[in-house]
């Protein structure tokens, strides 16, 4: 069984204890703040997927949102980049929308890549230079887009922060409309389906993003940081998702124009991680 077919059967097998350990109670803590949570459900997924991992492949590496391996630097290897639950929110107040991610990294490289919307039981998943797929039908390569003609993906809260919301309001203005889905994942996965032309945050996670980018490359789309960077799997980063054209467009007409709030911005997340 190669790495990608174990990956695919793990990251079903962890959907599936999911739905069994809903229907108990729910322990919910918070982490960082009172919005940022962790329930029981996220650190048994993680456990469950670290666990399973070491134990088939014990020279693995696994970076975990819950704890595992945040002190890694090293590309060599295989490296395991997972969110238990991508969408806690979501997955406490409603249920649904809510993903578990997967990203696999070879020697810095991506291998591949899963996303799993549970209670659709729908798993996108792709292997780098074989194509993408949800569940088992190829994902066609996303269109093009302008940024007047597309929905994009963006979290209201950031337009209401001072300089933050400068840089990102005219970009919801001139596009045909916005969403906010509430996972991150899910809604890289959008991206790479074409139901929306991008996405984009001043602030993500590794095991957030992992997963995902693979999937959005396979289909031809492009994942950045807001600067046009490649982003890195050890840290957290600013970020764009977006199919080709937009992607240019979306940099060159409004992010570099922003150059200072996002160089800034990215010195932050640096030095917070470092």
């Amino acid at each position: 069984m190669t790495v990608y077919e174990f990956a695919k059967g793990l990251i079903l097998e962890a959907g599936i204890n999911v739905k069994k350990i809903m229907k108990q109670d729910i322990k919910i803590e918070t982490k960082s703040n009172p919005n940022d949570l962790v329930t029981n459900v996220d650190k048994a997924t993680e456990k469950y997927l670290f666990d399973n991992i070491k134990q088939t492949y014990p020279n693995h590496l696994v970076i975990g949102e819950e704890g595992h391996g945040h002190e890694l630097k090293d590309e060599a290897g295989v490296v395991w980049v997972i969110d238990p639950i991508d969408g806690t929110l979501n997955f406490v107040h409603q249920q649904e929308n809510f993903a578990i991610s997967i990203g696999i990294y070879n020697d810095g490289k991506p291998y591949a890549g899963f996303v799993y919307d549970v209670m659709n039981d729908v798993l996108y998943h792709a292997k780098t230079g074989e194509g993408a797929y949800e569940n088992g039908n190829l994902l066609p390569a996303i269109s093009s887009t302008q940024l007047k003609t597309s929905i994009i993906g963006i979290n209201p809260n950031w337009l209401t922060k001072p300089r933050l919301g400068e840089m990102f309001k005219p970009i919801v203005n001139e596009a045909r409309s916005a969403r906010a889905y509430g996972s991150a994942a899910l809604e890289i996965i959008h991206v790479a389906t074409g139901k929306l032309g991008a996405y984009m945050t001043p602030r993500l996670q590794p095991w957030d993003f992992a997963g995902g980018l693979i999937i959005l490359n396979e289909v031809g789309g492009v994942g950045t940081n807001l600067l046009g960077e490649p982003l890195s799997i050890y840290e957290p980063s600013s970020i764009i998702m977006a199919n080709k054209d937009l992607h240019s467009e979306l940099i060159d007409n409004h992010f570099k124009k922003n150059y200072e709030i996002v160089q800034l911005l990215q010195q932050k997340l640096k030095a917070k991680n470092d």
